[in-house]
């Protein structure tokens, strides 16, 4: 992608994103500091890719293009101002729209200017090939830039170069750090949902699309931890729930089976006593009708001697 057209494509990644403000509502404040967020970012990688490499490169090879370069840089200058205030003013502050409305105003009067004047004669001068190896450098300088405004930094060679590329990495450090510290708490107040059994909160993180991208991971994660918890303690509830059902089942059928047996036996005892005595009873009455029968033979046969 050559030079002249990987910028136009910033300008329409931006342009959309003030659409999107225009459109949102008054009270929508969630989407517009998102929105703003974004722009944020966008613009401050974009003027910091154009500063570096793009403005020296047209002032150094296309003529007449001096005054056009310094005129873009006091614009830039100017909307990082504005992005600077932005970055943490509150969506329901009675100035956000203003100031924003004016970062609009101004940026699209910039892009005019650049794509109207500035851009065709810098296509006019450089051929196909160096627009081309400009657009791989801006490309590449693209991963290193600033994602936040610095409006106090050199804005042109050696200094933005320096400046910029250590302001890149802090921005990326920072960036990295506030997605982690967002996520951390979302996290936390996700499980502490979990525990009280109420709606987990909206998740609205801040910031550049790295942060909000490492928050959203990082919450993420978490939940699917919280979830694999929750599964292993349902789990283990249940299987004690089961054990304890079929103990007390086990026990249960021990007992019952222990008084059937208990209670067999004492039947049985009972018969068996009953049936005993009964016999006892019989015998006895035989032994006594014997004796009887045995004591009048012998008195009998007594007599019958004398």
């Amino acid at each position: 992608m050559d030079a002249i057209t990987l910028l136009k494509n910033d300008h329409k990644a931006v342009e959309q994103l003030f659409r999107r403000f225009e459109k949102a509502g008054d009270n929508a404040f969630v989407d517009k500091r998102e929105i703003v967020d974004r722009i944020i970012e966008e613009l401050s990688i974009h003027a910091a890719i154009e500063e570096q490499l793009f403005y020296p490169v047209a002032r150094a090879t296309v003529p007449g293009t001096e005054d056009i370069a310094l005129e873009s840089l006091e614009e830039h200058h100017i909307v990082k101002w504005v992005l600077s205030e932005l970055v943490d003013l509150d969506p329901a502050a009675e100035r956000f729209d203003a100031k924003v409305t004016v970062l609009i105003e101004n940026v699209r009067h910039h892009v005019e200017e650049e794509e109207t004047e500035f851009f065709p004669k810098v296509r006019a001068e450089l051929g196909r090939k160096a627009l081309s190896d400009l657009g791989e450098a801006l490309a590449g300088a693209k991963n290193a830039a600033p994602t936040h405004p610095h409006p106090r930094a050199p804005d042109t060679p050696p200094g933005n170069a320096v400046v910029g590329t250590i302001a890149g990495v802090i921005d990326r450090v920072s960036d990295n750090l506030s997605g982690i510290a967002q996520g951390g708490v979302s996290a936390a107040q996700d499980l502490i949902a979990t525990l009280l059994h109420t709606k987990k909160p909206k998740a609205s993180p801040t910031g550049s699309t790295a942060a909000r991208t490492k928050a959203t991971s990082l919450r993420n994660a978490a939940a699917t931890a919280t979830a694999g918890v929750q599964e292993t303690v349902s789990s283990t509830r249940s299987g004690a729930t089961r054990t304890a059902r079929a103990a007390s089942a086990g026990t249960k059928g021990t007992i019952t089976s222990a008084k059937r047996a208990a209670g067999a036996t004492a039947t049985s005892a009972r018969r068996a006593a009953t049936t005993t005595a009964e016999t006892a009873k019989t015998a006895t009455k035989q032994t006594a009708s014997t004796a009887k029968r045995a004591a009048s033979k012998t008195a009998a046969a007594a007599k019958q001697a004398r």
